[in-house]
């Protein structure tokens, strides 16, 4: 189902991509790849001098390595296009602050409190938030269990609507973990 139709004429003024690839690699890490871009439909006037329309005014790229357990080993950055060419790239190096980091363990919070505001790009950060999830829906699959043994419940069991342990879902194919609610 797609979104219904505008209900008045509009025209287009900006575009922001987030794309993630994952990768795995040869020596049992993974590596977890996002980048933001940022175009205008129409040409504008920066301090930094003019951007052409459909020229990125942010082109940003955020690698994290992370381990089995999801915890990040490694990080690079790199800012190909910014508005504030000189300035803008010299923070990339902050973001080796993320090592050591678990994405499923507070990550977003830790993340924020060490890069947010002026310790941190606000791009690049934005980037860190979707890293968790991506790294669940491609990680999960090649390090996990398909079939819990444990008596812990699997991670996902109360993450997200279709997983609540009061739900349908939850009730049919994990009936251990079921909730019942009034």
């Amino acid at each position: 189902m797609a979104l219904p139709p505008p209900s008045a004429a509009r025209k287009s003024l900006h575009r922001r991509a987030v794309e993630v690839e994952v990768f795995e690699r040869d020596d049992g890490l993974f590596d977890l790849e996002a980048r933001l871009t940022d175009t205008k439909s129409e040409p504008i006037e920066l301090i930094s001098g003019p951007i052409p329309a459909g020229e990125p005014i942010h082109d940003m790229m955020l690698r994290v390595t992370i381990d089995a357990g999801y915890t990040i080993v490694a990080v690079s950055a790199d800012m190909m296009s910014v508005p504030v060419r000189g300035v803008c790239e010299g923070i990339t190096p902050a973001y080796t602050k993320l090592i050591g980091l678990n994405l499923l363990q507070g990550f977003r919070r830790e993340a924020k409190a060490r890069l947010g505001r002026t310790a941190g790009c606000t791009h690049l950060t934005e980037l860190t938030g979707v890293l968790p999830t991506a790294a669940l829906q491609s990680v999960a699959h090649v390090v996990a269990d398909p079939v819990p043994t444990s008596s812990q419940p699997p991670f996902f069991i109360g993450q997200c609507h279709a997983y609540d342990r009061s739900g349908p879902v939850v009730q049919r194919h994990y009936p251990q973990w079921f909730v019942k609610t009034n």
